[in-house]
């Protein structure tokens, strides 16, 4: 998704013009050449499953689906984080697409947009079939893996996007789509956010009932965005396990959208999936209070700070100018993995980079091609071969297939449910 002061970057009328936000990597950052070459070995086996990526919204901003002029079999770099050369040369195996419509929207208009998003999935893959390979399964991932392929699956980020409708949430699985992250930035009427004032409480009555229809279905229930609350809520209720496509933690950077570390060590117990996200202001302290200020500038000149539109951009690079921004690194995202992993355990943790929905990138992870750089990182630190191939491909694999095996049994037991916000929530 579009992260507050973040989203797509560059002229939307200008497909070709520059991107932000974008680092060098210094001597002293870049990966040891021995590193990185055993990082490309170990990738060509275990390819990254990345939790999260905003491509169809960017596509939506920039050119309105006109893939014509946004072609991804090219290199875009400049346009876009993602292009398929460059997840080529991240060895991406398999990619969550969001889905993404902004919280703003509501009721119809956010399910039509919702569908807007799915269409547009579905033209790339029609598109582009050598290079993606559509994917509801885990079975899917894997033969996608044997064909040569990029698994491609889709999460919806919001449950605005279901508008308050269990057979709307149905229908998109029948699309679909594998996740639905339960918020975004603003409260829905069944689930608080971590960006909104406290609403409900976590899960009202009839959010509790959308958990465990998405566990009927096989559909993960994803946590970023969410309230710690919520996140409790979530997991008190969730047979099948639950998944964070794009946070970090929060003893790391003490920022809302990061996972505290009461809920990481509540994954071993749900089998669920912590996926490291990359977006600078999360992952970097110095870049949380940067941020805030850069968005109040946005503010004082009449910008909202979602606003990414070349006239947004360019009021941001006169304040980095005289505000230089803080660079994270691969460095800082290891850390956060590092973290993850002692608290929740490494069949618990994944990445979630959020690329294309960030204008700032940390140096070395600028977009998708990025990827061999943090495991270059990891590698150095210790991590072994058999951990690394449970964080890039393995945990996710197995998220999916033991939400599928749950489905299974509840689906033995009973059908789908009927309820509305009306009768739950009153």
């Amino acid at each position: 998704m579009p992260n507050d002061t973040n989203g797509t970057h560059g002229d939307p009328e200008n497909p070709e013009g520059g991107a932000n936000g974008q680092e060098t990597l210094t001597l002293a950052d870049a990966p040891d050449p021995a590193h990185l070459a055993r990082a490309l070995e170990l990738l060509g086996d275990h390819p990254v499953v990345d939790g999260h990526n905003d491509l169809p919204w960017a596509l939506r901003e920039k050119v309105r689906y006109d893939l014509d002029r946004l072609d991804i079999s090219a290199d875009l770099t400049g346009s876009l984080h993602t292009d398929l050369p460059r997840l080529r040369a991240g060895k991406v195996g398999a990619q969550f697409w969001s889905v993404y419509v902004r919280s703003g929207m509501s009721g119809d208009d956010a399910v039509s947009a919702t569908l807007e998003q799915i269409d547009c999935v579905r033209q790339l893959l029609d598109r582009y079939p050598a290079e993606l390979a559509p994917a509801l399964t885990a079975a899917d991932m894997e033969a996608a893996r044997a064909e040569g392929r990029i698994a491609s699956l889709m999460g919806a980020e919001g449950g605005h996007s279901i508008n308050s409708s269990l057979a709307t949430l149905r229908a998109l699985f029948t699309l679909g789509v594998r996740y639905l992250t339960l918020t975004h930035n603003d409260n829905v009427p069944w689930a608080d956010s971590a960006t909104d004032s406290p609403g409900v409480g976590g899960l009202s009555p009839f959010g509790h009932e959308v958990v465990r229809e998405m566990n009927r279905l096989g559909m993960l229930v994803d946590l970023s965005h969410v309230a710690p609350s919520t996140m409790r809520d979530a997991l008190a209720t969730s047979t099948a396990p639950v998944v964070f496509s794009h946070s970090s933690a929060r003893a790391i950077c003490d920022h809302v959208r990061n996972v505290p570390d009461d809920v990481l060590a509540l994954l071993p117990s749900n089998g669920g999936l912590a996926m490291a996200t990359f977006v600078p202001k999360f992952i970097l302290p110095e870049a949380v209070d940067w941020t805030l200020a850069a968005d109040e500038n946005l503010r004082r000149n009449g910008f909202h700070p979602l606003d990414m539109s070349a006239e947004a951009m360019k009021l941001h690079a006169v304040f980095e100018d005289a505000n230089p921004r803080p660079i994270a690194t691969a460095h800082t995202v290891a850390d956060h993995l590092e973290h993850m992993r002692e608290v929740a355990g490494i069949d618990h943790v994944g990445i979630g980079g959020d690329f294309d929905g960030t204008a700032f990138t940390p140096a070395g992870l600028d977009d998708v091609a990025g990827y061999p750089n943090l495991i270059a990182e990891l590698l150095r630190r210790g991590w072994s071969e058999a951990d690394l191939a449970k964080l890039t491909w393995g945990n996710a694999v197995r998220v999916l297939g033991d939400a599928e095996s749950v489905a299974r049994d509840e689906q033995s037991r009973r059908g789908p449910s009927v309820a509305t916000i009306g009768q739950l929530d009153g």
